[in-house]
């Protein structure tokens, strides 16, 4: 049995450059005791960065990969075309090394998706699906899924997403019977745009998901749901226009407190940025691939690649959710 989980982590790509992802590689492996981590990217700069930060040799592997995808590359033409950038060498070794257990990378989502179908693919498989983990306002937390892997979905894919969300709660959460809901623009089973009026009747028939019908998007950080299934264009603007409106309000009570003089009302600031900052949360989860892999978001800092490094040592608790077994549906 190893002494750590180890997981690799594309350091090019976030908008903060390498440097910040190699600190908060290093900050990770300070806060998880049982994590060593594969750095992927230029092996002089990751070398003089580690050695500044002092972190300890044995706890971290260089591969040297000196291209990068940027987010103006064309997702399926870049994976293939540029076999020595960095996501391209992180997928390989993730799919290829049984010792490696996951991988975070916080750039070209697009090129994510097309690299995780090209190395991680499951079989029977359709496209993977990148899903958020919401905070509810009953304490509860909801899969969103799909975020943004897909734009365009059929009714099939909808019900493909609900049932990966499934068994992502019942495997991470131990939920036994996850409520899904589909996003629509009203909650009769007559609202919603062609693919989502005949996803419903799929959800509903299906025996293995316990379908609650449409819910509509002021539901959606309610928690009255476990999983909530969206396409991608749809699931991301729930995200970002929730994460919006969260920085908004905390910025307005920030501003109420310095003109007031409250200092009190920080504390509240404190309690909500644990609550609702991407930095707290982590990232999206790709969903139907056969090993965890994390999309920290591109405006990522330090304290992101340590939130998301601890949900994927717990998710590597909880491996079944990406047996294969799991993806034949």
């Amino acid at each position: 049995m190893e002494k750590y989980r180890k997981i690799i982590i594309d350091t090019e790509g976030s908008d903060k450059g390498p440097e910040m992802m190699i600190r908060g590689a290093a900050e990770a492996l300070r806060a998880h005791p049982t994590l060593s981590v594969v750095l992927v990217g230029k092996r002089a700069l990751i070398e003089g960065e580690c050695e500044k930060l002092g972190v300890a040799p044995e706890r971290v592997e260089i591969i040297e990969a000196n291209d990068v995808i940027t987010n103006y590359d064309s997702p399926a033409t870049a994976v293939f075309g540029k076999p020595d950038s960095t996501l391209v060498v992180a997928l390989s070794a993730l799919a290829e090394r049984d010792d490696i257990d996951g991988m975070i990378n916080a750039g070209n989502t697009g090129a994510l998706i097309a690299g995780a179908m090209r190395f991680l693919s499951a079989p029977d498989r359709v496209r993977p699906a990148l899903c958020a983990v919401l905070p509810g306002a009953n304490g509860n937390f909801t899969c969103l899924v799909d975020t943004g892997a897909t734009v365009d979905c059929t009714p099939g894919m909808l019900h493909h997403f609900a049932r990966l969300g499934s068994d992502f709660m019942k495997k991470y959460y131990a939920i036994d019977e996850p409520k899904v809901a589909l996003l629509s623009n009203g909650a009769e089973s007559t609202k919603g745009n062609k693919a989502v009026k005949e996803a419903y009747p799929l959800l509903e028939a299906d025996g293995d998901i316990s379908f609650i019908g449409n819910f509509e998007g002021t539901r959606a950080l309610s928690g009255e749901c476990d999983v909530l299934v969206a396409d991608g264009f749809a699931g991301n603007q729930v995200l970002k226009v929730s994460e919006g409106i969260a920085r908004r309000i905390i910025t307005d009570i920030v501003k109420y407190s310095k003109k007031t003089g409250e200092e009190n009302i920080m504390k509240l600031v404190g309690y909500l940025m644990g609550i609702y900052d991407f930095n707290s949360l982590g990232g999206g989860i790709l969903l139907g691939i056969r090993k965890p892999v994390i999309k920290a978001h591109g405006a990522a800092n330090e304290q992101s690649i340590v939130s998301t490094s601890g949900i994927l040592l717990n998710m590597l608790e909880n491996k079944s959710v990406f047996d294969e077994k799991n993806h034949s549906h």
